[in-house]
């Protein structure tokens, strides 16, 4: 039996996990258990980088792909990936692959992961269960036996099992967030599950099925991989050609329409961590109920989650209530009330504020830069640039760095001089500057843009380049 794809999407922005995720580093690229631990999307790699999977395929968007490919890195896995001009949902995403896949090999099978989810226990063994069903022209949806009725899942009715494909179930109907009352009754009739967002299926059955039902969609995204622009193992859609297409994900595109579709229940402990509330669910709590992460320190405290971040963070005398700490935001939330945290993302974009678009610090291929410190009369940027890399710094009036150790080659497009420890220099005001760490040991270099510039765009949104 052939090895099946991983087909990881890493779309969203997780705006209900804020202010851990950001527009520029949502929750999918963020630590799953704090600092040093893997990232959601690492993890979801990890759980199917085993026998008779095959190469992973990630569709993210175009502005994510240097963190994927980071992030790939630091596992040392090799894959495809496929970067998206705009977010069109999961149909166009997951169409994208099948056509990249189907030019390898139209029958191959394709397992559709999100990459934002928990999942403890033996997933794979059940999926792989389905991979004759699958081959012979089924889409293969999975479900989660509920343990509660929630309301922003889509769920899944039992339809009975099929009598040729052992495990396999008919779909009598998807229901999509219900109401409460709706869940509680679909929790207890004990026929329905919760829809996981993990799906197998043939590159030619999905293909075909666009073509019968969506056919705008499968010329839009077919253009768009034509037209696109490869660069060793990413692919750069072709954004005129991909914005063309619906929308829609493909539950509702297709999922909800083909006679083909069945689903296997998945016997494991499953979150999509749509919240904190489901963060510290599956936390690993303490005696008291406490899930604490970071320089925490809990006094009298009772069913909390505390993730500190680069300070102590202190709780005394409190019950059911979440803190996140970050250098530039502080969320204190009730449990049970982390759906509404959306609602302060929403204020934050309203209001242009950059906490709902990025961290203070960000990681590049280069290394990484923080921004530091902003006034009426200057800005402040560290950057840490790995052995042998080089960025390019845009020019602004009043713009210098200072480094911070021997080795950095500075050029500005006519000279080039090397900086000793503690040296500066003012950097061109019309020309870009290439900084170059020349050292084996990485460089921290300090970037202060004075007053005279501040009016231009903040030095963390200047392009800083590999």
């Amino acid at each position: 039996m052939q090895d099946i794809r991983p087909i990881i999407l890493c779309g969203g922005t997780g705006s209900r996990l804020w202010p851990m995720s950001r527009t520029q580093s949502p929750k999918q690229f963020q630590p799953v258990a704090g600092a040093g631990s893997l990232t959601f999307f690492q993890a979801t790699v990890q759980r199917h980088r085993t026998k008779s999977f095959g190469k992973p395929v990630v569709v993210t968007a175009l502005q994510h792909c240097n963190t994927v490919q980071r992030q790939l890195a630091e596992l040392q896995c090799d894959a495809t990936i496929i970067c998206e001009p705009m977010a069109r949902n999961t149909g166009p995403a997951v169409l994208s692959a099948a056509i990249v896949i189907a030019a390898e090999d139209p029958d191959a099978l394709m397992l559709i992961l999100p990459a934002d989810h928990i999942i403890e226990g033996n997933v794979n063994t059940p999926i792989l269960a389905m991979r004759e069903a699958a081959s012979a022209g089924r889409i293969v949806t999975f479900g989660i036996k509920p343990s509660y009725p929630e309301t922003g899942y889509g769920y899944i009715t039992d339809g009975g099992e099929f009598a040729s494909h052992k495990g396999l179930h008919n779909v009598s109907e998807f229901v999509e967030k219900p109401p409460l009352e709706k869940a509680v009754a679909l929790l207890g009739g004990g026929h329905a599950y919760w829809a996981s967002g993990i799906s197998l299926y043939s590159a030619k059955t999905i293909k075909e099925e666009f073509e019968r039902l969506d056919q705008a969609s499968l010329t839009a995204v077919t253009q768009a991989v034509e037209k696109g622009e490869w660069a060793e193992n990413c692919l750069k859609l072709q954004a005129d050609s991909f914005r063309k297409a619906t929308n829609e994900p493909t539950e509702r595109v297709i999922f909800e329409q083909a006679k083909s579709v069945a689903f296997a229940p998945l016997d494991v402990e499953w979150s999509d961590v749509g919240c904190w509330t489901s963060m510290h669910c599956i936390g690993q709590a303490d005696a008291d109920g406490n899930v604490l992460t970071g320089d925490v320190i809990s006094v009298d405290s009772k069913n909390t989650l505390v993730r500190g971040d680069k300070r102590l963070v202190a709780v005394v005398g409190m019950s059911d209530v979440i803190v996140v700490d970050t250098p530039d935001a502080v969320l204190v939330t009730a449990r049970g009330r982390c759906q509404n945290v959306k609602k302060v993302v929403e204020t934050l974009k309203a209001e242009t504020r950059c906490e709902a678009v990025r961290h203070l610090a960000r990681e590049h291929q280069w290394g990484k830069s923080q921004h530091v410190i902003s006034s009426k009369d200057h800005d402040m940027t560290m950057l840490s640039i790995n052995p042998g890399s080089s960025i390019t710094i845009d020019p602004l009036p009043g713009r210098q760095i200072i480094a911070g150790r021997g080795g950095l080659s500075v050029f500005d497009g006519m000279s080039n001089r090397t900086l000793g420890k503690g040296e500066r220099t003012m950097l061109d005001i019309l020309d870009r500057t290439k900084l170059t760490n020349t050292s084996s040991d990485k460089i921290d270099v300090i970037m202060v843009t004075l007053s005279s510039s501040i009016s231009h765009p903040a030095p963390m949104d200047i392009a800083l380049n590999a």
